[in-house]
């Protein structure tokens, strides 16, 4: 009874911690931002009134359109490569004895410790026409003249998959570390394949994983602006360099804001997405 007492000021900081930190630094910065998208762009204040939606219009816009669908399609990209390359190798890491898992973990988390723009810089002087790829691939007789590598579609992507791939790896390694090694050896004792079960029975359960990867890869690959900035140039923007451009260059606060909340809304998505598959696999399970 005393412990518990004695335990209550502390749950009681906890509470107003978290709390605090949710209201002050969470939602009230994301209600900053919808109530900005819905005024009126002022070049000497940024924002005024009246309400309206014209930033919500501008979206539309057949420019912006294009860059966001362009935008999406090199976020796809980026996940789809990501996927492909951490799908295997988290199934890898999650097959291997426990010491080995935790250097591998390690070495994967390891660049964290360098701060992504000077990575992404380190990524630039790899790919430039006279960087270290170029001369590798001429000393070895593969190319006859530097390519075009830098400040194209592809470097961006390279980029991208270089910064995220560990947000791909990590939740795909947790859901195969669960996976029972029982139900496996039930599929194969009840006739199915290596493909039949890897079909029926790893894909289903592994899928949380798949879609916590993609919702941790996706969004952010539209919002890296400076890794376009870096490695793309001006012909490969995404919707983060948009977000910058208008609270920074055009001063347009609202549309900037308005295009801040999409990306939120497609996290959302995704997590209703995610959450909707972990009750359904729970429930087939049950």
């Amino acid at each position: 009874m005393m412990l518990s007492i004695r335990q209550q000021p502390f749950r009681a900081a906890v509470l107003v911690l978290v709390w605090g930190w949710l209201l002050f630094l969470v939602l009230a910065p994301n209600l900053l931002v919808v109530g900005t998208s819905v005024m009126t762009r002022n070049p000497g204040t940024f924002i005024s009134m009246p309400l309206n939606l014209d930033a919500y219009r501008q979206l539309f816009n057949p420019l912006y359109l294009e860059v966001f669908i362009h935008s999406l399609y090199m976020a796809a990209m980026t996940t789809l490569v990501c996927l492909l390359i951490g799908y295997p190798f988290a199934w890898a890491l999650s097959r291997v004895e426990k010491r080995r898992q935790m250097l591998l973990i390690f070495l994967l988390i390891v660049p964290f410790w360098t701060n992504s723009l000077v990575r992404t810089y380190a990524l630039k002087l790899i790919l430039a026409t006279n960087g270290l790829l170029n001369q590798g691939l001429m000393s070895l007789g593969i190319i006859d003249e530097p390519a075009q590598l830098l400040y194209t579609e592809g470097a961006v992507i390279v980029g991208l998959v270089y910064l995220l791939l560990p947000f791909m790896i990590l939740p795909l390694y947790s859901v195969f570390d669960d996976l029972r090694q029982d139900v496996l050896l039930a599929s194969h004792d009840l006739g199915a394949g290596r493909f039949a079960t890897f079909k029926n029975v790893i894909v289903p359960l592994t899928l949380p994983g798949v879609l916590a990867g993609v919702m941790l890869v996706l969004l952010p690959a539209m919002g890296l602006f400076f890794v376009p900035d870096i490695l793309g140039g001006s012909r490969n923007l995404l919707v983060g360099n948009v977000i910058k451009n208008q609270f920074l260059d055009a001063r347009n606060w609202p549309f900037g804001a308005a295009a801040s909340i999409m990306l939120t809304v497609a996290m959302a998505l995704l997590m209703f997405a995610h959450r909707l598959s972990k009750r359904r696999l729970g429930e087939e399970g049950a």
